[in-house]
């Protein structure tokens, strides 16, 4: 089979790990109130905070990165780098658009790092770097995030990945525009800081 035609396959692995929805799956599990139900309405693991269960949402963190981390593994094994970067694209794609979730599904920071991290590591290490500087300066996690995926492919060009770099462009424009609202109340000075209940 040509390398093209692995793609399509690549995606479709990515897609489906990606809209496996853990903030889902463990605060039912646990028998929380709906997730979407409370402070955002969102699947991830800021919102599965707002819950008060810290465990589960150091879960939901680690679930949605591994997932995107595991897509780009399994694809690049045997797809190669092109496969790996599809499957980067489908696992996010499947995390903003999950399928079983009527297509609505979290913002995308935890798999943005998870796919990183399958793709060139020491840039998903420096994403972490910079969040964690920024949160604990500003206590704003959107904040954080933005800045961080703003500067991801700055990064990614500097080191020689040119390819990596454009396909995380595409990624941080849609993470962008998943946090559209975080945007507008950060203007406003009214998003909530981290530790905050909503």
């Amino acid at each position: 089979m040509s390398a093209e035609a692995l793609l399509l396959p690549a995606f479709l692995i990515g897609y489906l790990f990606g809209s496996i929805p853990f903030g889902m799956i463990l605060t039912r599990l646990a028998g929380t109130q709906d997730l979407r139900s409370i402070g955002s309405g969102n699947i991830g693991a800021t919102n599965v905070l707002r819950t008060g269960r810290k465990g589960l949402a150091a879960g939901t963190l680690l679930g949605d990165m591994l997932k995107g981390t595991i897509a780009v593994i399994i694809a690049g094994s045997f797809g190669g780098p092109n496969a790996a970067m599809v499957a980067a694209l489908g696992a996010f794609l499947g995390h903003l658009f999950p399928v079983w979730l009527k297509f609505r599904g979290g913002k995308g920071v935890a798999t943005y790092i998870g796919v990183l991290l399958g793709l060139f590591w020491p840039a998903a290490l420096i994403f972490a770097v910079i969040w964690l500087g920024t949160a604990y300066t500003t206590r704003y996690s959107s904040l954080s995030a933005l800045i961080a995926a703003f500067l991801t492919p700055l990064f990614l060009w500097w080191f020689g990945h040119n390819a990596l770099a454009s396909l995380f462009v595409v990624l941080t424009l849609l993470l962008f525009y998943m946090h559209r609202e975080n945007i507008k109340r950060l203007q406003a000075g009214t998003e909530g800081k981290i530790g905050e209940k909503k």
